[in-house]
Parts: C-alpha cells; sequence; structure tokens
C-alpha cells in the first residue's frame, strides 16, 4: 500500500538516514552524560581506601561503576552493622547518633547504587547508538541493491 504512494527504495532510504541519525544521537548522549557522572563522581573525590581498604591504591578515587559497586556494597555491610533494617532502629530520633549513622550510610549507599546504575545506562545507550548506525548501513546496503535492481536494463528475449 505505501509503495503505491512511495517506492520502497526511498521508504529503505528514509529508514536508514534516519537510523543513522538515530544512531548518532544515542552514542553522543551516552558517551556525554557518561563523562558527565564521571567527572561528577571525581569532583566528589570519594576514596576508594575508605572502602575498599588495602585492596585500594592510595588517593585513588570512586569515578567507575565497579568501584562505585564495591563502595556501595561495603556501606550496606557497614549499615547493616547499624541495624538489620530501618525498622530495626524503631522509630527515628536524629539526636541518636546511631540513627544518624545509618541514615548518612543510607544516602550514601544511594548515592553509589545510582552511579553504577547511570553509568551501566549511559553504556547501554552507547550500544544501542552503534546498533543503530550498523542498521543503518545495512539498510543503506540495501537500498543500493533495490536501486541498482531498478536501474538494471530489461533483456527481451
Amino acid at each position: 500500500m505505501l509503495s503505491k504512494y512511495m517506492p520502497l527504495s526511498r521508504i529503505v532510504m528514509i529508514m536508514a538516514v534516519a537510523a543513522l541519525v538515530i544512531g548518532a544521537v544515542f552514542i553522543y548522549q551516552g558517551v556525554s552524560k557518561g563523562n558527565m557522572i564521571t567527572e561528577q563522581m571525581r569532583q566528589e573525590n570519594v576514596s576508594t581506601a575508605v572502602f575498599l581498604g588495602g585492596n585500594a591504591t592510595a588517593g585513588d578515587i570512586i569515578d567507575s561503576a565497579g568501584e562505585a559497586q564495591r563502595a556501595a556494597d561495603t556501606v550496606k555491610e557497614h549499615r547493616h552493622g547499624l541495624a538489620a533494617s530501618y525498622a530495626a532502629l524503631g522509630r527515628y530520633n536524629p539526636g541518636n547518633a546511631t540513627h544518624l549513622q545509618y541514615t548518612q550510610a543510607l544516602n550514601l549507599e544511594n548515592y553509589l547504587y545510582m552511579g553504577v546504575l547511570s553509568l551501566g545506562f549511559t553504556q547501554a545507550v552507547t550500544v544501542i547508538g552503534v546498533f543503530m548506525i550498523l542498521v543503518g548501513i545495512a539498510l543503506f546496503a540495501v537500498w543500493g541493491a533495490i536501486r541498482k535492481k531498478k536501474e538494471a536494463p530489461l533483456r527481451v528475449k
């Protein structure tokens, strides 16, 4: 039905261009947001030595998903050492040092897990962008084949 109004080769070409443009946008967004998140983590200047102990290099800061994951898991262990759950704290009292430590640990843990999630998402967006560009290239190849077949001279027997 659509080919009645627009030739198939033109439809394939438009899809190829769209795939290339969308792929480029995804790659740009994934890389730029990943760099922004990493830079924000570096500005926080949270040392890996605090969380990873002897496994960390002196002066190394958390700026990758792997480091953030390990640090968040360590904070979670420490937080569970204060109380098994938020409900186990009882009625929250900000004047209570244990309650305050628990909520500070919870905030830091959430910050680190959010970094892990964000960096993973930016990597996924970048990979989707690369895939879209490959699809665009494949569609251009299909477009070229359709055009070549369309322009081939007719042979009369």
